[in-house]
């Protein structure tokens, strides 16, 4: 299956939590979509990887992605390294994007900027021609994605590019509560965290009407870009 948007997320829930409604407005134009979850959040102190998966499965269906599968990488402990470069490009050729949307250039939790760095060097390697990788016991061509772009997660980043999510606004709320074994439940009898404060949706709610209120609409998400963005014209820009 050939997507146009592959987003690379390091555990699941980052990107519902930082693109999800840049997602909904993607499929709503008919994109196909997908996500590629690194590792299994086996770290985390809430939940477990089997109930992650649910709720990961869960928030697929609500995002309408065409795709979505985990590489069971080791939470916390996986490298940009060689045999974690080779699987995404295997997963970059496989799905063959145009767009690779990965985490956060450098962030709260040293998984997210890990995981970017990553994406980054493997949409580069997947290009290279004499670079082999095998799929299903089939050898793959080459195939770099057109752009890269990083979304923005804990720690404030200046975007690049601010996408208006305002229509699917209540759509990313409920994926991101499709993972209720992390947020905010006053029943559970799990231990706090960081992301489990009824604070912490404020802060998202926050945000996104931080990034809105740059382009002069109520809710947006940022982005970073590792190029110039260009345009066909200015009157296409906001």
């Amino acid at each position: 299956m050939k997507l146009d948007i592959l987003v690379f997320a390091a555990h699941p829930d980052d990107a519902e939590l930082s693109c999800s409604g840049t997602i909904l407005a993607e499929v709503a134009k008919g994109k196909k979509v997908g996500i590629v979850d690194l590792t299994r959040g086996e770290m985390g102190t809430r939940g477990t990887p089997e109930l992650r998966q649910k709720e990961a499965d869960k928030a697929a269906k609500i995002l309408g992605l065409s795709v979505r599968e985990n590489l069971g990488f080791k939470d916390v402990f996986f490298q940009n390294d060689k045999a974690h470069q080779l699987e995404l490009v295997r997963v970059i050729r496989k799905y063959q994007p145009e767009i690779v949307i990965g985490n956060a250039i450098h962030d709260r939790h040293i998984d997210h900027g890990k995981g970017a760095q990553l994406c980054t060097d493997a949409c580069f390697i997947a290009g290279l021609a004499k670079v082999e990788t095998i799929d299903e016991g089939i050898k793959q061509g080459a195939w770099r994605p057109k752009v890269v772009y990083h979304y923005i997660q804990s720690r404030y980043i200046k975007p690049d590019v601010v996408v208006d999510i305002t229509p699917y606004w209540e759509n990313k709320m409920e994926a991101i509560r499709a993972f209720s074994s992390q947020f905010y439940d006053p029943n559970s009898k799990e231990p706090d965290t960081y992301i489990s404060s009824p604070q912490f949706m404020q802060f998202i709610e926050a945000r996104a009407k931080e990034m809105g209120q740059a382009i002069e609409v109520k809710y947006g998400e940022g982005f970073t870009v590792e190029r110039v963005p260009g345009a066909n014209a200015l009157s296409s820009l906001k």
